[in-house]
């Protein structure tokens, strides 16, 4: 089932480093500044190298009708010299202002298509070269395929189409783009229009600053308001200097274009956030954002006024007019007041559905009803009428008919998620409940609803009568197995039509046919990569068909080792976690290994579901560079993804026991891989990125598991995020406690294992600023620790350039190498100033 879930974190000047030599060579050698220790790039082992540049997969786009794909080619990482291009930060956004795009450096370098009956390529003539598509779109009727060409030197930003019958592609608009929000064009229901957003004509370029102030940056809030919680943002306008650009390169000219190239404006530019047509193609929802503006949030919480719009831009309706949003009430269930994700009914020629909380958006207050569904026809003449009304959030809805339509809606604090079928053309009618449970218990996730593009290109149901399908993951205490399920509606009876079988893992991906006989699936398992094939889902024995052969990336580690290990803390909560092993590594015959464990915590409110195995033995054994495999090529065991379950069960808050539950899990992971004999005390490390990297300085600071840490982009000291971080819906001022205790930085001291700090120096995740690296770094060295700077130029939180990651992994292998691999001699002599192996859990 479909449910909201708050996304994980993911995720530059000089490097900044220690000099990490014997102070007898130190004594001997001329001082040398810190910051200048080591200077340029630097390349890794050759082994972690042919990671970085191991090929990708090409990616697949059904059409419509389900017969075509659209198969592009991404090519490897981009060079510093593509990511180190121009890049405004303005309100949340990243621009390119030379494209008037949103920055990115990964575009699609080959387009093709794959016939699915014959399984045959088909080429395309008359692709610009050197090609680089942005985004695709297909036409309704799968006659078109549509897409946007970007070269972010030069400032290309272009809308470019294939006509499939002749397979031939060719420039539809001289006029650029403007991808600033959105992908910048939607195709009409008719498939022979599209709604473009343009660069203004004649706008002129972007208001320069002559460096001179005109004023200080203002900001007033007036006390006897009520508790607002404001998050950490980054990339936030400064100034009013600030605005005017933001503005500029955020305006648009709305067009229809026929695919002759024949261009009818919409209206006057505008900053328009968002535009859709309605399913009959008459009318557009559009979303502005006006002024005020604000130092405090991004874009997405300015003022906005929502109207629909005829096709030439003539008024027809204003739905709403949303003040600034500069904070929302405590608890990670608060939302705005007033309209609230606002679309088309897809089902319906021109009606529009929105939420409204009924709750004042504040999650504290007790009220049965805490969100309404209304919805609106055109010519909007009559009232909205309510299709529903919820004791929680809505997340999500699907249309199928007039008398079938299912919607989600779930409630963070205690991870209830229910779902309705309702009749939208009847709004009378009881809504009829089909499932309830918890989003965390993944045993019993029911899967999310099979849909399929509809006569105007809007996502419907799949529907056999009153019954649906649902694929999901299949997840089990033997791990995850995906399949489809047909479920009626008018009785509830369920018949599985498709399990994934060992050895393989396979997950369907998209239903063939409308009675549910055939799918594309996705199917692979530890030594083969993941291809596309036809599966018949009535002869589950019967091997699928393949559609593509992808080779494997990285064939010289096609022989690694991987099994899904379980194990249980000291409370009783069970574990699981992935240990790879090398190639031809035998516990028995060679000893312990060197061990690298990789790991990020998860809020649970029950054990039980904390309890939960997660992913499958039969997965791919994908070795990048950006997870901890890649120290497989260099001769690591690794464990990924141990559980590092936190549980706050009923009334309790998880994190009020963060600590205790951290280093129990982390303990209880180190003694499995040691009492599988994989691994020794003194030769194991821990790593994470973002949360992981928060996880990594407190595990250093409160235990003496680890021999050392490497930290990607994390955060180490909460009294930074004081609104809320991860799933902590208390304020600093609620939880100080809390929050302090959970801060690594308040514990500098107790860091006595080397910790390795990597930063991208943009990073624009909130709350995960790159000061939060540069003070712990400041802290530990201060206080006499062993650790080391590193900031990545031109990155953000995930890093980019083919340079940066080529660093980060040669930074990693060295600190690794020197006290992992190598540490032994260093444990010992650790061991006689009185250090030893155990936990020392809340020292």
């Amino acid at each position: 089932m479909k449910k909201s879930i708050r996304p994980r974190c993911v995720s530059l000047a000089l490097i900044a480093t220690l000099l990490l030599a014997p102070s007898a060579a130190l004594a001997a050698a001329p001082a040398k500044p810190a910051a200048n220790a080591d200077s340029g790039y630097r390349l890794p082992p050759p082994a972690l190298q042919a990671l970085v540049d191991a090929p990708r997969p090409p990616q697949l786009m059904l059409s419509p009708r389900r017969d075509l794909a659209a198969m592009m080619q991404v090519p490897n990482l981009p060079g510093i010299d593509v990511v180190a291009q121009p890049e405004l930060k303005l309100a949340g956004l990243r621009i390119n202002p030379r494209s008037y795009a949103q920055s990115r450096f990964s575009f699609g370098s080959d387009l093709w298509l794959l016939d699915i009956a014959s399984r045959k390529d088909l080429r395309l003539q008359g692709l610009p070269q050197p090609l680089a598509v942005a985004s695709l779109s297909w036409s309704p009727d799968q006659s078109q395929l549509a897409f946007n060409h970007v070269d972010a030197k030069t400032g290309t930003n272009e809308l470019w189409l294939v006509d499939i019958a002749t397979r031939s592609a060719r420039r539809l608009l001289a006029q650029p783009l403007n991808t600033v929000s959105g992908r910048g064009y939607t195709w009409m229901p008719d498939s022979r229009r599209l709604l473009v957003q343009l660069q203004p004509e004649n706008q002129g370029p972007a208001p320069a600053s002559d460096g001179i102030p005109t004023g200080p940056a203002t900001q007033q809030t007036q006390g006897g308001g009520a508790v607002r919680q404001l998050r950490t943002f980054q990339d936030l306008l400064k100034n009013e200097n600030d605005a005017r650009l933001f503005a500029h390169y955020l305006r648009s000219q709305p067009v229809v274009v026929d695919l002759s190239g024949k261009v009818a404006k919409v209206g006057l530019p505008d900053l328009y956030q968002s535009l859709t047509p309605s399913p009959d193609g008459k009318l557009l929802l559009a979303q502005r954002i006006e002024r005020p503006f604000s130092y405090l949030v991004p874009a997405s919480y300015f003022p906005r006024r929502i109207e629909v719009l005829a096709l030439d831009g003539k008024l027809v309706h204003e739905v709403a007019k949303l003040p600034l949003v500069d904070g929302l009430p405590t608890g990670n269930d608060a939302v705005p007041t007033g309209v609230r994700s606002i679309g088309w009914r897809g089902d319906a020629p021109a009606t529009l559905v929105w939420a409204e909380a009924q709750d004042g958006g504040d999650p504290a207050k007790q009220v049965a009803i805490r969100d309404a569904v209304l919805m609106q026809a055109a010519p909007f003449e009559q009232p909205p009428v309510t299709l529903a009304q919820l004791g929680t959030r809505v997340s999500d809805i699907e249309w199928g008919r007039g008398d079938l339509a299912l919607i989600s809606e779930s409630w963070w604090k205690t991870r209830q998620t229910k779902q309705w079928r309702v009749a939208p053309d009847d709004v009378g009618r009881e809504p009829q409940l089909v499932f309830e449970g918890s989003y965390e218990d993944r045993y019993n996730d029911p899967g999310t609803p099979a849909t399929e593009a509809d006569a105007a290109g809007n996502p419907r149901l799949i529907l056999d009568g009153d019954s649906v399908f649902l694929i999901g993951d299949g997840a089990s205490a033997e791990g995850d197995r995906p399949f489809v399920d047909k479920l009626n509606l008018a009785d509830g009876k369920k018949t599985r039509l498709f399990h994934s079988q060992a050895p393989y893992y396979e997950y369907p991906r998209a239903l063939l046919d409308n009675s549910g006989t055939r799918a594309i699936s996705t199917r692979e398992s530890p030594t083969e990569p993941t291809n596309y094939y036809i599966r018949d889902l009535g002869q589950a024995e019967a091997a699928p068909t393949a559609l593509t052969r992808f080779a494997h990336p990285t064939p010289q580690l096609k022989d690694v080792k991987k099994e899904q290990i379980r194990y249980k803390r000291a409370d009783g909560v069970e574990l699981t976690g992935t240990l790879y092993l090398p190639p031809k590594y035998e516990p028995k015959r060679d000893g312990p290994l060197p061990l690298l464990m990789w790991a990020y915590p998860q809020e649970f409110k029950s054990a039980s579901a904390a309890s939960q195995v997660t992913d499958s033995p039969y997965r791919f054994n994908a070795i990048s560079y950006w997870g901890p495999q890649a120290f497989l090529a260099m001769g690591y065991a690794v464990l990924d993804d141990p559980s590092m379950p936190i549980v706050g069960e009923g009334d309790k808050e998880p994190n009020d026991t963060y600590l205790d539950q951290l280093t129990s899990s982390a303990q209880a992971a180190v003694d499995e891989v040691v009492r599988r004999g994989v691994a020794d005390r003194e030769r194991i490390a821990i790593g994470g990125h973002s949360y992981g990297a928060f996880m990594t300085a407190n595990l250093l600071a409160h235990t003496r598991l680890f021999k050392a840490g490497i930290a990607r982009s994390g955060a180490y000291n909460r009294t930074l995020t004081p609104f809320g971080f991860q799933a902590e819906e208390r304020n600093y001022w609620q939880a100080q406690s809390t929050y302090e205790t959970m801060s690594p930085f308040n514990f500098a001291d107790k860091i006595k294992d080397p910790i390795l700090l990597i930063h991208g120096e943009q990073d624009n995740n909130s709350g995960t600023f790159p000061i939060q690296s540069e003070r712990m770094y400041a802290a530990i060295k201060g206080l006499g620790g062993n650790a080391r700077l590193v900031m990545l130029p031109n990155e953000s939180h995930g890093y980019r350039a083919r340079e940066s990651i080529l660093h980060m992994l040669a930074e990693s292998n060295d600190w690794l190498e020197r006290y992992v691999k190598n540490g032994k001699a260093e444990a010992k002599s650790a061991q006689a100033e009185g250090k030893g192996g155990k936990s020392k859990a809340g020292k």
